[in-house]
């Protein structure tokens, strides 16, 4: 199985690194996990863990970290792509920079792909397994939009396409959680100056607030931050609680 994080928003890419390690953890406590990296990098190394089990836990979690970047290694992981995939431990690819030739080769092997974008002000670049795309082909901010109006008919409809687009749950749930943090800014100030929000912001989280009480909003909040560590206690899926949360909206 491989995961493939890459692009210049390191930051991003780096905290998507890490809550991905805790919630393969979190399922896979005794799972062995190894780093490979330019300075330990062999060929011998890599198919051992490809060929390998652990002793008290059948996968090994295995960080390839920054390798695509140098010519040879690249090549060889490239060959080796089939019997990464087909392997029954987990390798997590993290890269600043890839080439295109090479990205399009590792979508037909990696099973979730993502891209951390700096390059422009319009929001995210998301790649997954089934293509890339950007705002033009699909604006997951309209997810905070159909919340904020209480439309939960709408809201579940995007989150079936961020499922088919391969989107982790966590994103939509950054993202809901980003609007509910901008209507509590919103709910204690008096304009937009005092929230710290641009104006055309400040105002349509203004006019979202007449959907829902401060209550609801409160309880709404505490229900995202319950369903990310229930999921990490071993509870209900990520995916299906937040399917949840959205069907238990009402227009």
């Amino acid at each position: 199985m491989i995961y493939f994080l890459y692009g210049d928003d390191t930051r991003k890419s780096r905290e998507k690194l890490k809550f991905l390690l805790k919630s393969l953890f979190s399922k896979k406590p005794n799972a062995g996990f190894f780093k490979l990296d330019i300075d330990n990098f062999s060929e011998v190394k890599l198919d051992e863990f490809i060929k390998s089990r652990g002793l008290f836990e059948e996968k090994y979690i295995v960080q390839l970290d920054s390798l695509f970047e140098d010519k040879e290694f690249s090549k060889l992981l490239v060959s080796k792509l089939e019997d990464l995939q087909k392997s029954e431990n987990i390798f997590i690819c993290i890269e600043t920079k890839i080439l295109k030739p090479v990205l399009k080769k590792i979508e037909k092997y990696a099973t979730r792909i993502q891209e951390f974008s700096v390059k422009n002000n319009k929001g995210r670049v998301f790649a997954t397994e089934n293509g890339s795309f950007d705002t033009s082909d699909f604006n997951i901010f309209d997810l905070a939009t159909c919340f904020g109006n209480r439309n939960k008919k709408d809201l579940w409809v995007l989150y079936q396409k961020t499922k088919i687009k391969n989107i982790p749950p966590e994103e939509v749930s950054g993202i809901i959680f980003w609007q509910l943090k901008v209507m509590f800014q919103v709910l204690g100030s008096q304009n937009a100056s005092q929230s710290g929000l641009k104006p055309f912001v400040f105002n349509k989280a203004k006019g979202y607030l007449k959907n829902y009480s401060e209550k609801e909003l409160k309880k709404m909040s505490s229900d995202l931050v319950s369903i990310y560590h229930e999921a990490r206690r071993g509870g209900l899926e990520f995916d299906l609680a937040l399917e949840k949360f959205i069907l238990d909206l009402y227009i």
